[in-house]
């Protein structure tokens, strides 16, 4: 196995990682930050005010993005059992 080999699939997960996560945690920060304004506006300092509406918004977006998700993840697994060959030999 060489180095490039290596570079190349670790690049391949990581950016696969990224682009799967990546709609979720801006969802997640977005309604993080609207909580945040409307604590600051009404004063309102409960800690876990923000936590309720954050996971009812990742679980929307669970399911709005989960089948684009699953078949990224998908594709990125069959890739890697199709080039087998290049990271065992």
């Amino acid at each position: 196995m060489s180095s490039e080999n290596v570079l190349a699939f670790a690049q391949d997960a990581i950016y696969t990682l990224l682009l799967t996560t990546g709609p979720l945690l801006i969802l997640a920060v977005a309604v993080g930050l609207l909580v945040s304004i409307f604590q600051a506006t009404t004063q309102i300092q409960e800690q876990t005010l923000a936590f309720v509406p954050k996971i009812i918004a990742v679980l929307v977006g669970l399911i709005f993005f989960g089948p684009w998700m699953l078949s990224t993840m998908v594709e990125f697994t069959a890739n890697i059992f199709q080039n087998l060959n290049q990271f065992v030999g």
